[in-house]
């Protein structure tokens, strides 16, 4: 049985084979992108190429990203939802297109995989001409004679969503299953923003998986894309052609494949059983977990389910921590928070009396070592930084006990604005309020006026932070590109006045004002502050010129460049962008940048604060004090 380790590297191996230049994993926070806090894709990283900016590695790439996706916290439980997961991606930039990519994905998949063809399905576009786009009849003729290679008849099925499978192989749906863009279908997609239809692969674990725990009710008929159980998609072979524009679709300037497969999904279909918690990648902390517990996973559904929870998000948190993000209450680090919390108290209905965190972290980290070795290098930063979150969620559980206990002691009940004082005042979730008043009281709380209230409070934030952006550059204004421009110089400034220990953290960035966050873990004296803008802004008035190289790894570090090379750049042995001001900058940056410092006019610095253990922030904007 292949190892996920072992799939990974055969699909790059495979695609290396192909003239596919090989790249490391980027980080889980995006860079330059405004649209979400955190990597949730393969192509994310890789969205300014497929508009047609020349990539350094060249037109064929492949990898294997790391992505988070906060949305799918409450869907974990179920045997194939995680929040963390490793998408397998190869990409052609205007090289090859539907030709190769479809009979490559059947070699990989049957070929060096294994898989028998029998139990792999697909599906196509089925058109839509109120955008212009048609039926794609390429891929399915394509599908039609690799499935034909194995003695497949494959009989293509035009309404399986609403009369089921019909003894199909290839099955056309609408553009709410068959088409991708980062916003979705068609009708979603602001102008500017690149989408195609796609070819989906679908494993079937059996017919007689079909309703594999799911309710009989999940649809009317079993179709692959159903949500029976009986099928996983395994790989998405995505065909960006297209634009959106103010006109409706034009065609991109160069044609791109952006093919997108989960590897623990892939894994599953290799290892035949659709619980992807049973893959080996899962194994060492499921082991550790188990020995915590004194219980075994799969021995009952809630039991099984709480496994779940705390295998998804303590791993998840292990490599956000690993790329740089606290536990905190804001932002990306609201999320680690919340991952960890929730995997406490899904211990707690095992009932886990000692801490379990460390154990399973320290699981994954050793798994993952041989692939991202830089978790292995940040190991004893990562730990703590969990163990000093679960103590800290301790004692948020022991104040919210007594607070509630008090609560009870009044003898009128809870009310939902009651939970919600909890939460807001303790960081006590209504889950656990609600477990606690049932098993030890007998009491029900009102959910419906705890969302009222948590509403009202959800209001007050958003108000207060409309021009907030998640994360980079709010778009390639002109304002918004001299700010960006005025990072590399604070960046540098930093260092220059606190020390080389200095490094960026974040960074977002609006036509207003700019945020940089960096390691120290001190707060600035006013006395470095005003040095720091001094600096900057001698460097502004020097109007020094903004040019970038094309450098190597090691040619970047030789000449003392700045940035992250971490994983993203361990392995790669082609050229980056290396930007330079004068002599005082230089670092590595892929963003849009003014030409000479002097049209930045000059940069004040409006605050600095701290962000979470060991990293401050600093906000400023374009001009000096009066």
């Amino acid at each position: 049985m292949l190892t996920t380790n072992e799939i990974r590297q055969k699909y790059l191996d495979f695609f290396a084979k192909h003239g596919h230049v090989i790249i490391p994993s980027s980080s889980l926070l995006p860079e330059n992108d405004p649209t979400t806090l955190f990597t949730g894709s393969g192509m994310q990283p890789m969205i300014q190429y497929l508009l047609g900016e020349k990539h350094a590695a060249g037109t064929r790439i492949a990898d294997s990203q790391k992505c988070f996706r906060s949305g799918d916290i409450e869907e974990v439980g179920d045997n194939r939802h995680t929040t963390f997961f490793e998408m397998l991606g190869n990409w052609s930039l205007g090289d090859y297109f539907k030709h190769e990519q479809i009979p490559w994905m059947y070699e990989f998949l049957t070929g060096e995989l294994k898989l028998d063809p029998k139990n792999l399905y697909v599906t196509v576009f089925r058109g839509n001409a109120d955008i212009g786009v048609g039926r794609d009849d390429e891929a399915i003729a394509l599908w039609t004679k690799c499935f034909a290679s194995a003695g497949i008849d494959a009989k293509v099925v035009e309404d399986a969503d609403t009369n089921g499978l019909q003894g199909g192989r290839i099955f056309t749906y609408p553009e709410k299953k068959n088409w991708w863009s980062r916003a979705g279908v068609p009708a979603n997609m602001p102008v500017g923003e690149p989408g195609g239809p796609d070819t989906e692969m679908f494993w079937d674990f059996g017919e007689h998986l079909g309703l594999h725990e799911k309710s009989p009710l999940a649809d009317p008929v079993c179709h692959v894309n159903c949500d029976c159980g009986r099928f996983m998609e395994i790989g998405n072979n995505v065909f960006m052609q297209y634009v959106k524009t103010a006109d409706g679709f034009a065609e991109l300037p160069q044609r791109n494949v952006d093919f997108g497969g989960g590897l623990e999904r892939v894994a599953s279909a290799v290892n035949g059983d659709p619980d992807m918690f049973r893959i080996d990648a899962f194994a060492p902390a499921r082991l550790a977990l188990e020995h915590s517990t004194n219980k075994t996973y799969g021995s009952n559904e809630s039991d099984t389910y709480a496994f779940r929870v705390i295998l998804d998000h303590i791993r998840a948190a292990t490599f956000l921590i690993g790329d740089g993000v606290l536990p905190g209450n804001k932002d990306q680090g609201y999320f680690v928070r919340r991952l960890l919390r929730r995997a406490v108290r899904f211990a707690r209905k095992l009932v886990v009396a000692n801490a379990i965190v460390r154990s399973v972290s320290e699981a994954y980290i050793d798994m993952y070592n041989v692939a991202y070795p830089s978790l292995d290098e940040k190991r004893e930063a990562i730990l703590s930084a969990i163990e000093m979150e679960e103590t800290k969620f301790a004692k948020t559980i022991e104040q919210g006990l007594r607070e509630l206990k008090k609560i009870v002691d009044r003898g009128n009940g809870v009310t939902g604005t009651d939970a919600f004082n909890l939460y807001q005042s303790f960081g006590f979730p209504l889950e656990l309020t609600t477990e606690e008043l049932l098993r030890s009281h007998n009491l029900k709380v009102d959910a419906d006026q705890f969302a009222v209230d948590f509403k009202k409070h959800q209001d007050l934030s958003r108000a207060g932070s409309e021009q907030k952006f998640a994360g980079g550059l709010a778009d390639h204004s002109v304002e918004t590109t001299k700010l960006h421009t005025a990072t590399h110089l604070l960046h540098q400034a930093l260092r220059t006045v606190l020390g080389d220990h200095v490094a960026q953290k974040g960074s977002n960035i609006t036509a207003e004002r700019l945020r940089f966050d960096f390691s120290h873990s001190e707060k600035m004296t006013p006395e470095q502050i005003a040095e720091v803008e001094r600096i900057v802004n001698e460097q502004i008035e020097k109007d020094l010129p903004v040019k970038f190289e094309m450098l190597t790894v090691d040619e970047a570090k030789a000449r003392g460049a700045i940035g992250l090379f971490g994983d993203k750049y361990a392995t790669i042995g082609d050229k980056i962008k290396v930007y330079s001001i004068g002599d005082f900058s230089k670092e590595i940056c892929g963003g849009p940048h003014v030409e000479h410092t002097g049209e930045l006019g000059g940069i004040t610095i409006a605050k600095e604060e701290a962000v979470s253990a060991g990293v401050r922030r600093i906000k400023a904007i374009l001009g000096k004090k009066a």
